[in-house]
């Protein structure tokens, strides 16, 4: 994941080199007719309609962070939202207008007026119910007879997971969560349970299972381009500091507290540079604030718009101090060291606090496990997923002072069967202990070097997953090597050569990062085409027993950090008719479950 230019170019170009000779030809000429054509680009590759005639109704509950990014990449050709609920203004505010917090905010995160096309939010509320304010919970919601609505997109904290997907499916309504699954394995079993009995659909968002160049990279490690995989290394850091933290953003200020007040603060420092420092960062959003003010007042043209979405955002942001969090079940907590945690703090830093989030392993490496226990799923014969076999951690909290409970550094190592461990598919027998992979992973903050991806080390290859946007592949160890790839009667063959080409100019064109979504788009495609044409291998990519294995990974990972021991898997924690699970806690029967 820190490789010059030049050798991610030979890399990049081996990859396409490769995929051009598989059955994704086909990307060359019928995807690529489909995306000239305006047809969603997943459904012509994974093989789902291109459209809905009668789209899904959905409500989305939650419209914060990750909400919005699903927003961002809803198709209205399968997808219509008829409702959203969230207790924050904030979140509200942008789920229609998108956020401006920067460009590249607003191109993840576009808001329902731009995907649909509506020009003002009083065009937008007449089209979308909202439930905000004291009525923004998602029991309000659900419970709204009057609310015509087949399906739910759930974009909340994590420990609210499991009790919105059983409320939604008991009355009726088909699911997509975001990740992690639930809170714990016996949630996520209990979620599963529900979904069973009562037939409905139920999808959770690890959405590399829809990502079309890791579907090409799966496909390399199957036609055995690496050779037997025997190491995966995978990270995920970021240079989150003190003061300068995604998973920290600013919370509002005191009911008693305004701008007049921080500009009369201002004015009495005069122009001592240490006093108004201290002032912008005691009131970053006030100060925010005046700044985006200043640059409206000084706007032309085409900037007017942005700065006055920009203001208006930061004004919504502000209002997020009228809401009760308390009502909403979150809770003060004064945590070791001393540091006074607030209900609304709580609510909008969820994932800081053990309550409401799964810290790093559940946020980040739950994705990178998903992802490599996929790559090692490639090479079974029968594409029954593999399992890992034990894992052992470390983590603390090295950088941020005592103001959160999770870790903000995490390091992990698991053993995973390897080809030939097990005697046969029952995953019980083993033939061969010695055929172990072994996969390391650390999640940091305080240094985003080699931000996030993942290595596959094969006898024969390297693999290169880097940050959802590249995918590289190199002979052996060598870099500066690029693999050319021949089909012949027997399986492909494997020789270097030192010029790159252009063989797939159309195929590496469509596998461009700006072309191939990160699978967002195409996990709510195929969820709404699953739903509306029912069929039993009519099925989400990452259904309940998918995603509980994800969420058994993540959640003990953060037991063996925790109780600094190496912990062995038992496969009845990824089977969601066992009640044993990792954390000791057994599952509800479905009928016990409201």
């Amino acid at each position: 994941m820190n490789l010059s230019p030049e050798e991610k170019q030979i890399g990049k170009d081996n990859f396409n080199e490769a995929v051009g000779t598989t059955r994704r030809d086909f990307l060359k000429g019928t995807v690529l007719a489909g995306a000239a054509a305006g047809v969603s680009m997943g459904s012509m590759y994974f093989g789902y309609g291109p459209k809905i005639d009668d789209r899904l109704r959905v409500a989305i509950l939650g419209t914060g962070d990750e909400g919005g990014v699903l927003i961002g990449a809803l198709n209205p050709d399968y997808i219509d939202v008829r409702a959203i609920a969230d207790i924050r203004p904030y979140s509200i505010y942008r789920a229609f207008h998108g956020d401006w917090e920067s460009p590249g905010a607003h191109t993840a995160r576009k808001g329902l007026m731009e995907v649909y096309g509506w020009k003002t939010e009083d065009e937008a509320r007449k089209q979308v119910k909202v439930y905000e304010g004291d009525k923004g919970s998602y029991q309000t919601l659900l419970d709204d007879p009057d609310l015509d609505i087949e399906a739910v997109i759930i974009a909340m904290p994590l420990h609210l997971h499991d009790a919105a997907a059983i409320h939604a499916m008991r009355k009726g309504k088909h699911v997509l969560t975001e990740k992690l699954m639930a809170h714990s394995v016996a949630q996520c079993k209990e979620m599963g349970r529900v979904a069973a009995a009562t037939n409905r659909i139920l999808a959770v968002g690890h959405q590399r299972h829809y990502s079309i160049l890791y579907d090409n990279a799966v496909d390399q490690i199957r036609r055995g381009l690496v050779g037997n995989v025997h190491h995966v290394r995978a990270q995920w850091h970021r240079a989150n500091m003190p003061g300068n933290d995604s998973w920290q953003p600013p919370l509002p200020e005191a009911a008693d507290y305004s701008l007049v007040d921080f500009e009369a603060a201002l004015k009495t420092a005069g122009a001592d540079p240490r006093t108004r420092q201290a002032l912008a960062k005691a009131h970053p959003l006030y100060s925010q604030l005046r700044s985006f003010k200043n640059r409206l007042a000084a706007a032309k043209g085409a900037e007017i718009d942005e700065w006055k979405n920009r203001v208006s955002q930061v004004e919504a942001q502000l209002k997020d101090a009228t809401v009760n969090a308390e009502a909403f079940g979150y809770t003060a907590k004064t945590l070791p060291g001393g540091y006074q945690r607030s209900p609304l703090e709580e609510l909008i830093r969820w994932r800081l606090f053990e309550r409401t989030g799964g810290g790093l392993m559940v946020e980040l490496g739950s994705h990178q496990l998903d992802a490599t226990s996929i790559f090692i799923t490639a090479q079974r014969p029968d594409g029954k997923k593999v399992q890992p076999l034990t894992v052992v951690g470390v983590g603390g909290r090295s950088i941020f002072p005592a103001d959160r409970e999770v870790d903000d550094h995490v390091y992990c190592t698991f053993e995973f069967p390897g080809t030939g461990y097990y005697m046969d598919a029952t995953n019980r027998e083993v033939a061969d202990p010695n055929k172990k992979i072994g996969v390391t992973y650390s999640s940091i903050n305080g240094n985003g070097f080699g931000g996030w991806g993942e290595i596959v080390f094969g006898t024969e290859g390297t693999l290169i997953l880097d940050q959802e946007q590249d995918a590289m592949l190199f002979k052996g160890g060598n870099t500066s090597t690029k693999i050319s790839v021949k089909q012949t009667g027997s399986g492909p063959a494997m020789d270097t050569y030192e010029t790159g080409g252009g063989a797939n100019a159309a195929l590496a064109q469509a596998a461009t990062p700006t072309n191939v979504s990160r699978g967002y788009t195409e996990e709510m495609e195929h969820w709404a085409w699953c739903i509306r044409n029912p069929a039993p291998d009519h099925q989400p990519h990452c259904r309940p027993e998918i995603a509980l294995g994800d969420a058994v990974i993540a959640l003990t990972s953060n037991l063996a950090i925790a109780k600094g021991e190496r912990i062995e898997f038992k496969p009845e924690w990824f089977d969601i008719a066992s009640d044993e699970t990792p954390e000791g806690t057994k599952p509800r029967a479905a009928a016990e479950i409201t």
